[in-house]
């Protein structure tokens, strides 16, 4: 059983924990008012309640923050024996404190009033309690306020409206205007309206706007200035291009940009948007799902060849739209010879040759000094000697022959002779000759019908080829020696070899 003169200590704890029955504050965190003019602050109080506490002895302060209640005097009382500042005396109001009611009314405000206040209630000499957990935050301005409801995009209608905080009873009309690039266009009788109505532009971004009040009596004027922040999609793409790791970019002026293979080449894009896009660059045409190859707005690419030749694009991504720009990159990279080949056919030889360049090369045939007809591009052509040329080829062919032919007489006949010093020595099995190894490799044999050397070749007939031993590889090698020297005469198809042959049949 719990004793009777606990009861009512357990009542009055119970009490305070039902709403309005504790120290409770409802006020606003901060007010604005305007310099010179009027402010109303709605408040109410709560407190807890008992038998001993009277109304009739409740009073009411508002203190400056960091003021000392036992010291300082407040700057509103509803003590009429407790005294206030000076310079808030007649302009820091109370309503009726009996009522719960800790409203605040300030007048004529100075901007020595910018500050923190916190409320204290007295209930005869027992309670004594300072709100200081929730205090009001008073600021005095001498601008107006700009509200903006919603961020400001481009080409959507807006409104911005302009506000005086604070008023007075019996106060004279405030007179509106507007100024600013934006509103330039607008009509005059929209811009004396506290609200302003207009549509902003991309190029409205980071320009100023001005709004002005004016009051006759008391004479007033204030204005405030703020920079307009437009959210507009990307535009004005650009990319700019910088070699060999300079550190400066250039703005190409075209979509196609030609650079040496091997060089080192950036990219970087460019928009103009805000807020920045998010800039990305791929290979071709981007996809909805395709993967950037960077997504920051420079492009590396330490050395370029043939195989990054093709489109660049640079996408520039942003909540109000995408948009992008393409380049077109060709490399320039010198011949690639790819093989040429000859073949024998029934209206005489042909060849071919093949080669790889940008831009593309100029191919061309040429027979000793001079240029074969119909030579050009990569498809097989007759090799055609140009007038005047054959002559001085078969000259020139003739004297080298006979030359040819003095040198293979006189190896063959020391040949001879040191095959007789040598007999019954064991015989050489490497296909290279002792002593005319320099010249079987540079013109080997390499197979029964083809006579061939790295830099020239010459076929003899089937059956021409066949007749030569292994027994005469000296002399062979003289003729053929001679045979190319009169490799023009054989293009022309005259029947050299088969005189040679007849030679080498003598000498065998």
């Amino acid at each position: 059983m719990v004793p009777l003169l606990l009861l009512p200590l357990l009542w009055e704890g119970s009490l305070q924990q039902q709403p309005g029955y504790q120290y409770e504050l409802r006020v606003q965190d901060s007010v604005i008012v305007h310099e010179g003019l009027c402010v109303h602050v709605p408040c109410s109080f709560f407190y807890p309640w008992s038998s001993w506490s009277s109304p009739r002895n409740l009073y009411t302060y508002w203190y400056r923050d960091r003021d000392n209640t036992d010291c300082d005097v407040p700057v509103a009382s509803s003590n009429p024996r407790k005294p206030v500042k000076s310079e808030t005396e007649n302009r820091f109001i109370f309503a009726d404190p009996k009522t719960k009611d800790c409203s605040l009314y300030i007048r004529y405000a100075r901007r020595s009033d910018t500050g923190r206040y916190f409320f204290q209630v007295e209930i005869g000499n027992s309670v004594k309690h300072s709100y200081r957990e929730k205090m009001l935050n008073l600021q005095v301005t001498d601008k107006p306020h700009i509200q903006i409801l919603e961020p400001l995009e481009s080409w959507h209608h807006t409104e911005l409206t302009c506000i005086l905080p604070g008023s007075c009873e019996r106060g004279q009309p405030l007179t509106f205007s507007w100024a600013g690039a934006a509103v330039d266009s607008l009509d005059p009788q929209t811009l004396g309206s506290s609200v302003l109505t207009f549509t902003p532009r991309p190029r409205d971004h980071g320009s100023n706007l001005t709004c002005q009040v004016k009051r006759e009596w008391p004479h007033l004027t204030s204005q405030r200035t703020i920079r307009l922040n437009v959210s507009y999609a990307p535009g004005n793409l650009t990319i700019g291009v910088s070699f060999r790791n300079d550190p400066d970019f250039k703005n190409l002026q075209t979509a196609f940009l030609t650079i040496l293979e091997g060089e080192a080449l950036r990219l970087r894009c460019v928009a103009d948007s805000n807020p920045p896009a998010e800039l990305s660059w791929f290979r071709g045409s981007p996809g909805l799902n395709a993967t950037p190859i960077s997504s920051t707005a420079i492009l590396e690419l330490p050395r370029v060849g043939p195989a990054q030749e093709g489109e660049f694009t640079c996408q520039a991504r942003h909540p109000l739209g995408s948009h992008s720009v393409s380049l077109s990159l060709s490399v320039v990279y010198p011949p690639q010879l790819l093989g040429p080949s000859c073949s024998w056919e029934d209206q005489g030889l042909h060849c071919s040759c093949s080669s790889r360049a940008q831009p593309a090369p100029s191919l061309r045939w040429r027979l000793g000094a001079g240029l074969l007809e119909g030579n050009h591009g990569n498809a097989s052509r007759k090799a055609v000697p140009q007038a005047g040329v054959v002559p001085v080829a078969l000259g020139g062919a003739g004297a080298l022959a006979l030359l040819s032919l003095c040198l293979c007489l006189l190896s063959f006949c020391r040949v001879k002779a040191r095959r007789r010093q040598a007999a019954g020595r064991t015989k050489v099995t490497n296909d290279e000759d002792p002593v005319m190894g320099t010249v079987t490799w540079d013109f080997g044999l390499l197979s029964p019908h083809c006579l061939s050397s790295p830099r020239l070749h010459f076929c003899l007939p089937p059956h021409d080829a066949a007749e030569l031993s292994s027994d005469s590889q000296p002399l062979r090698l003289c003729f053929l020696a001679a045979s190319l020297a009169f490799r023009p005469l054989l293009q022309n198809k005259l029947p050299f070899a088969l005189r040679f042959w007849l030679l080498f049949d003598v000498f065998k």
